[in-house]
């Protein structure tokens, strides 16, 4: 009997020059060298260079999540989401998230802290999106919209939210990331949580 054999590791691509092929507001459209470090191949792959992100969950101190509902250009849809953006440039993600949520939503929060960060798309792009929690949120600051942001805002049991998951209302795969991290934490906490 043979065994099986072990299948070979991927080389690591060895990077070369890079060059902007186009600049926009949101990202720089990069092509960067790569070659093969064995066969010795070598390419210039498109890879999109953006700023880091982040999303935050929002937890009301009744177990509850803050959602938003807003128009995407992307997808030519509505799209539910939990709220997030862009971090600016060394600002920490957790400071971002809290910015960022006041912002779009009007609600502030406690014992805010980073549950893990992700890549949003290896394949072509550079940057991460950080996934934030905030609990005990309340409704107290005035909401402050970029001038393109038109935000429905519904604060949702959590359990719904998952259900809308798993029914594939929420398709953005960050907020799913944020999800799937979160849910660990939402099974011990909520039974102490109020109904």
């Amino acid at each position: 009997m043979n065994p099986t054999p072990t299948p070979p590791t991927p080389a690591r691509w060895v990077k070369g020059a890079s060059r902007s092929l186009a600049a926009t507001r949101i990202f720089d459209l990069r092509g960067v060298d790569y070659r093969h470090p064995v066969r010795g191949t070598q390419r210039e792959f498109v890879v999109i260079d953006a700023p880091d992100w982040v999303n935050v969950l929002a937890l009301t101190p009744c177990g509850r999540l803050v959602m938003v509902n807003q128009f995407r250009y992307g997808v030519d849809s509505f799209s539910w989401e939990i709220p997030g953006g862009v971090i600016e440039r060394g600002e920490d993600p957790v400071v971002a998230g809290l910015r960022e949520l006041a912002e779009e939503t009007g609600y502030v929060g406690t014992s805010a802290r980073l549950l893990g960060s992700v890549n949003p798309n290896p394949a072509i792009m550079n940057n991460r999106c950080h996934l934030v929690l905030v609990e005990n949120v309340v409704l107290s600051a005035a909401q402050e919209w970029d001038p393109d942001e038109e935000i429905e805002v519904a604060v949702v049991p959590v359990d719904e939210v998952y259900a809308w998951a798993h029914s594939g209302r929420i398709t953005h795969s960050l907020v799913l990331n944020a999800l799937l991290l979160f849910s660990p934490i939402w099974s011990e906490s909520k039974k102490t949580r109020c109904a």
